[in-house]
């Protein structure tokens, strides 16, 4: 014990001795990481929407794009959002194939709670959407509009053989010769304003009649004693008056006079004729010539159905014609309309009524599912069933079941690369409003790259500031061209998006006049992840998925300043 009890005491004077010695600092430093310094100064900023000049823009709204179970669980999304945007909206749940269910319910209590819990955190909710083409529960859609079905009681039937409504680019029953050009009318040229019809062109007049044809072909072939009926919607530019022929297959003659002779005029008329296979050259025929060759006009034809004369019956299959589709669908979207927007009404002042109207390949027409070789799932043309004034109607509604002083929307995308479908969606609104539709504001989409032309930029900005509508930023976000990922990205691209998403911000406060500036929506706060449906692992947001703020926060705040 003595000996333990001295080492410890020659260890107490050390300590003592070296406790009394002066410290003296060594100058030594080390430098931080340029990375690190680079976060630091994007860390320094503040919140995005404190960089707002509230005075010049009081009523301007800085908005996120959100999914809904996210904000509602009150975690980092949330709290992101709440600290750093004045809106939300939300990217799928308020739309009709999120809340319209399979019996045509709605189910709406998720979208109340979204409402509630942004209302109490100060955020406003904008609508999303209420007539648009995709994120539609089409198969209810396409359910109301099925043909009925009836099994056979013994009565005699007319059984559908062959028909064409000309709504899709599906040929496999008709076809033209040379002199018979066969292209489509716009949609809702079609009979009664309805959809779309075929038009056959005849450039002169021909020496013979049928050296310019319409061919319908239709199997199995008819058979002696069997009875037809043919009937179809027809007009033409000028009168005219075409034969009808037999023929076994296209351009093989058999008889002629077979379904009689038809007369069009400028508007459209319905021709029915039914006829008995009496003659024996008749029978084994598959085709019913038209023969165009005596007018030089433009020929259109819709809704051709041939039938067949059943006497012992059978499963009776009755297409509902267009205007019981557009008498159906018109409610179908009431019904929708209503239920969403008096649910929100309480919460939500403004909304994107009509989304995506125009196509991109006829940027002055709107869209339609003919001529698509697929359809998704959840796609449903509107306007191929309602006509052109479906967003007319859209409007009308929101109008009825919202708040008289609410904020309506039409919205599409790709308006800074295509200046003409600009143009195209400016007329349309033109039109509408002069059919009767109160529109608001036009919402740009702005899915862009960190190199798109910026030139057409600013021209798309001066042409919706001169239609002296709100102007939006809708659903702003950025990548790179060529579908650059996340972990492909450099330092130099990085840049290079932080002074897009400055340069658009700057070029919206400068060329949208203050009063026309509803706000900016920022749609992927965060980068898309590679699971996304949407731009799925490309770095558009201003944020990583893990919430590490990126050089696009420092553009968009560097564009946000006054």
């Amino acid at each position: 014990m003595k000996r333990l009890y001295k080492i410890a005491f020659g260890l107490t004077g050390a300590i003592l001795l070296a406790s009394c010695h002066k410290y003296e600092a060594l100058d030594f430093q080390v430098a931080k990481p340029t990375s690190f310094v680079a976060q630091e100064q994007i860390d320094a900023y503040q919140p995005l929407k404190s960089y707002i000049d509230r005075t010049a823009n009081p009523k301007f709204k800085f908005g996120a794009g959100a999914s809904l179970q996210p904000y509602l669980s009150k975690g980092v999304i949330y709290r992101l959002i709440n600290s750093n945007f004045d809106e939300i909206t939300l990217g799928y749940e308020m739309k009709h194939g999120a809340v319209v269910q399979a019996d045509g319910s709605l189910a709406l209590t998720n979208v109340k709670n979204l409402l509630e819990t942004a209302s109490k955190a100060g955020i406003t909710v904008f609508g999303h959407t209420l007539a648009w083409h995709a994120n539609q529960n089409a198969t209810y859609l396409k359910g109301l509009i099925a043909p009925v079905v009836t099994p056979s009681n013994g009565s005699p039937t007319w059984d559908l053989v062959t028909g064409a409504d000309f709504e899709t680019d599906n040929a496999a029953n008709y076809q033209t010769n040379t002199n018979a050009v066969a292209s489509f009318t716009a949609v809702g040229q079609g009979a009664n304003g309805i959809g779309r019809a075929l038009k056959i062109s005849n450039a002169s007049v021909r020496a013979n009649d049928y050296d310019a044809q319409l061919f319908v072909k239709f199997s199995p072939a008819m058979q002696l004693n069997e009875i037809y009926e043919l009937k179809m919607d027809v007009r033409s530019d000028v009168a005219a008056s075409y034969p009808t022929q037999a023929h076994s297959t296209p351009g093989s003659y058999l008889w002629h006079d077979f379904f009689g002779t038809i007369s069009s005029t400028t508007t459209w008329t319905t021709y029915t004729k039914q006829i008995t296979i009496t003659q024996k050259d008749l029978a084994n025929t598959g085709t019913i010539a038209f023969n165009l060759g005596k007018t030089a006009t433009n020929f259109y034809f819709d809704n051709i159905t041939l039938k067949k004369y059943n006497p012992l019956g059978g499963t009776t299959i009755v297409e509902k014609t267009a205007e019981q589709k557009k008498t159906i669908l018109t409610t179908a979207l009431d019904t929708w309309i209503k239920g969403i927007v008096t649910a929100s009404k309480d919460y939500v002042k403004a909304w994107d009524v009509v989304n995506e109207p125009m196509d991109d390949a006829k940027p002055a027409e709107l869209k339609t599912a003919a001529g698509r070789t697929s359809i998704a799932a959840d796609e449903f043309f509107w306007q191929d069933y309602l006509g052109k004034d479906y967003a007319l109607k859209a409007f009308q509604l929101a109008r009825q079941y919202g708040n008289a002083t609410d904020i309506h929307f039409i919205n599409d995308y790709n308006l800074e690369y295509s200046i003409d479908k600009c143009k195209g969606l400016i007329d349309y609104v033109k039109y509408l409003e002069g059919k009767g539709a109160k529109i608001d504001g036009i919402g740009t989409q702005m899915h862009i790259v960190a190199t798109s032309d910026k030139a057409k930029i600013e021209e798309m900005f001066k042409l919706l500031a001169a239609t002296g509508k709100l102007i939006k930023i809708s659903e702003l976000d950025m990548g790179f061209a060529g579908n650059i990922k996340t972990a492909q990205a450099t330092a130099e691209q990085y840049a290079a998006q932080s002074e897009m998403y400055k340069y658009v911000i700057k070029k919206y406060f400068e060329l949208i006049p203050a009063a026309q500036r509803y706000g900016i929506t920022i749609w992927a706060p965060q980068d898309s992840p590679a699971t996304s449906s949407w731009r799925a692992g490309e770095p558009i947001g201003l944020w990583t998925e893990g919430f590490v703020r990126k050089p696009a926060y420092v553009g968009t705040a560097e564009g946000l300043k006054k």
